[in-house]
């Protein structure tokens, strides 16, 4: 690690890096798209993963234009059923809280940047009790490019007071770590033991299991 590229600040996604929401959103958009005529294929589903919640209704509308609803209110029948979801059945991702503790303890700035909406966040970190843990968070909802566009990181960045090149990112979709990158950050590829099948080709570090690399905590700090 160069001095240029000395890492102040760990910038992570939400979405499948701090909990495994990624089924919920599946279930809340099949719900409520298909209540409005819309038929949800696993297939084109796929397309909308990593779009913000915006962009996923927009999506479905150009395809299947309804009239019952209007685009912002479709979305925010979605928020609401992802809210209640990860309430319920949200998955923590496991050793994710040990993880951010360490960083946390050794001074590293603490980051979040997720194109999920605003009003998701604190319903995440509060079931996670890691509110404390951040020094600020940051939604694609208030920019104009979801990723993989690399305003939400910049703007991160920004908050945190660090130069993006002083920062480092943990995602778990090739998109995120293009924003990432795209930003000029360093980047880490969350795996989670290979099971998310993410795209590592742009990653600078992969990361498959938080417990694994609590374990080997030589490497936990090799990007410092």
């Amino acid at each position: 690690m160069t001095e240029k590229h000395k890492i102040k600040a760990v910038i992570f996604d939400m979405d499948g890096v701090l909990i495994d929401s990624e089924p919920l959103w599946q279930r809340a958009e099949f719900e409520v798209f298909s209540s409005l005529g819309v038929t949800v294929t696993k297939e084109m589903a796929i397309l909308t993963k990593t779009m913000t919640t915006a962009e996923v209704a927009k999506f479905w509308h150009e395809k299947f234009p309804w009239t019952a609803s209007t685009l912002e209110a479709t979305e925010q029948q979605v928020v609401a059923k992802v809210t209640e979801l990860i309430i319920k059945e949200g998955l923590v991702i496991s050793g994710i809280k040990t993880y951010i503790e360490t960083l946390k303890s050794e001074g590293f700035k603490i980051g979040l940047a997720t194109n999920s909406p605003a009003s998701i966040i604190p319903v995440v970190l509060d079931k996670l009790n890691i509110t404390h843990l951040f020094d600020c968070v940051s939604s694609s909802e208030d920019e104009k490019n979801g990723k993989p566009d690399p305003a939400v990181y910049l703007t991160t960045s920004k908050k945190l007071g660090i130069a993006p090149v002083n920062c480092i990112a943990i995602e778990d979709s090739f998109s995120g770590i293009k924003a990432a990158k795209s930003a000029g950050m360093l980047a880490i590829a969350f795996t989670n033991d290979n099971n998310n099948g993410v795209d590592t080709s742009l990653a600078d570090f992969v990361i498959d299991n938080f417990n694994t690399e609590l374990e080997k905590k030589e490497k936990l700090y090799s990007f410092s």
